[in-house]
């Protein structure tokens, strides 16, 4: 048997050990990427191996957010400090891009005039860290595009980012490779047990309670997505928090956790879908803040503005096909987390979404004029759940319980993993992730302002 300890239908085919020095709740992109970096780290400096590390997930490895992501892996973000994650995720990434499905294809952004300003201080911060990309501003930002995807219609686009290092990775693939490099530093996997409580002596967690008995625990890890909330409450942390924001404003009584509906699916397309010199295309998104999206069909305006992302299908489509997302729908500090996914009929992506995408992607391609009767109709839902600025936390949350809470960051976040790994082994703080403390609410140095609304800054 190997030391998932798990049979091919996920279940629980070996006892759970009575204590582990490194216990991780969760087995998603952060679980497993947690379990394998402490596991090799332990090996490497000689004090401990895999057999240290136990990760727990109440259904099987890749059950929640991981394995329905669109598996985009990019560095466009307004939040500087999230720069160095991505370029330690890169790193991550290809270690072995072919076992973890990854196609660094590339990422191009593109925005209007009012966001030159923007992308400037994106490229200027993802070079200090060493991403290295290239940005396209008026002409030569249309050039670029037209040269890249001959049929592009430009709208109001001025300016272009081209992120060379990032692109995407197949999810299923993914959560197999990680699974695969657990295993192979000896991590113990147990699908089909869920976490029910914590026993909480002196200000620590000394045991975890689980469906099959309680296991004794030196350090716990928490890498929950979608159920953060519920095991943070189990912990007897505050559901509402005093937020202080850089900017100086303040917020009181703001939720610790809001839930966003995801927006994706997937569009047949036979084309195939290439660049102009026949290969796999960046994936691309496009946010216009002043530009209208209207139906093709009916010339209504489906939205005000132009949030859309795209690139090729992956795993979840039997033929050629485009697989992309829009801007999420906030739901508030409340949602039926289960059943996960695309199994919860309260959040299906609808028609709606459908009317959308189709008409985004045949208003900047000629090549998809007219795709709507190709969307590919089946369901397709994920909510995540978003911290108070809608940027991660990532730190300790009592002495012994460490918290990695991607606020719905996470699939590219490979390297998040890494750096815990390395913070807990070296007991002391490493430096990209200090910007993540969970301190950041109180001392007023929440990211963005307290009017922001944007779940991904």
């Amino acid at each position: 048997m190997s030391n998932s300890g798990i049979n091919k239908e996920g279940l629980v085919t070996a006892a759970l050990p009575d204590s582990a020095a490194y216990v991780i709740v969760g087995g998603g992109v952060h679980g497993l990427s947690t379990a394998w970096h402490l596991a090799m780290e332990l090996e490497r400096r000689g004090t401990g191996s895999g057999a240290d590390v136990l990760l727990l997930d109440k259904t099987a490895p890749g059950a929640g957010a991981t394995g329905i992501a669109c598996g985009c892996v990019r560095n466009l973000y307004m939040t500087e400090p999230l720069h160095a994650i991505l370029r330690e995720s890169v790193d991550v990434w290809n270690y072995d891009p072919v076992l973890f499905g990854f196609q660094q294809v590339g990422y191009i952004s593109c925005g209007e005039e009012n966001q030159i300003a923007e992308y400037e201080r994106i490229q200027r911060s993802q070079a200090s860290v060493g991403y290295s990309s290239d940005m396209y501003v008026g002409q030569e930002a249309r050039d670029f595009l037209s040269g890249v995807w001959p049929d592009f219609k430009h709208h109001s686009i001025d300016v272009v980012l081209h992120e060379r290092l990032s692109g995407y990775a197949g999810t299923a693939q993914t959560v197999n490779g990680l699974t695969a490099m657990c295993e192979r530093y000896g991590v113990q996997i147990r699908s089909g047990v869920e976490v029910k409580g914590y026993d909480v002596n002196g200000g620590e967690v000394t045991a975890v309670e689980t469906s099959h008995g309680k296991v004794n625990a030196d350090v716990v890890f928490l890498c929950l997505g979608a159920w953060m909330p519920a095991h943070w409450e189990m912990l007897g942390k505050p559901m509402q928090l005093d937020v202080g924001y850089a900017d100086g404003t303040h917020v009181a009584n703001k939720d610790m956790w809001t839930y966003w509906r995801l927006e994706e699916g997937e569009i047949y397309y036979d084309g195939p879908y290439t660049t102009d010199d026949g290969l796999n295309p960046p994936v691309l998104h496009i946010e216009l803040m002043n530009t209208p999206v209207i139906d093709p069909q009916t010339g209504t305006e489906l939205d005000d503005n132009v949030y859309v992302y795209w690139k090729n299908g992956t795993e979840r489509m039997e033929r050629p096909g485009i697989q992309g997302g829009g801007m999420p729908v906030m739901l508030g500090p409340n949602a039926h987390v289960e059943p996960y996914g695309h199994a919860n009929d309260e959040y299906q992506a609808g028609p709606k979404f459908a009317d959308y995408i189709t008409a985004c992607m045949g208003m900047f391609m000629e090549r998809f004029e007219g795709i709507r009767p190709s969307f590919k109709e089946r369901r397709n839902g994920g909510i995540g759940a978003f911290t108070p600025d809608n940027v991660p936390v990532v730190d300790w949350i009592l002495p012994n319980v460490f918290m990695i809470a991607d606020s719905n960051h996470g699939f590219k976040m490979t390297g998040l993993g890494k750096l815990v790994a390395r913070q807990v082994l070296d007991s002391q703080p490493v430096s990209q992730l200090e910007p993540f403390r969970f301190s950041r609410y109180s001392e007023g140095a929440a990211f963005g302002s307290g009017t922001t609304h944007s779940p991904w800054v």
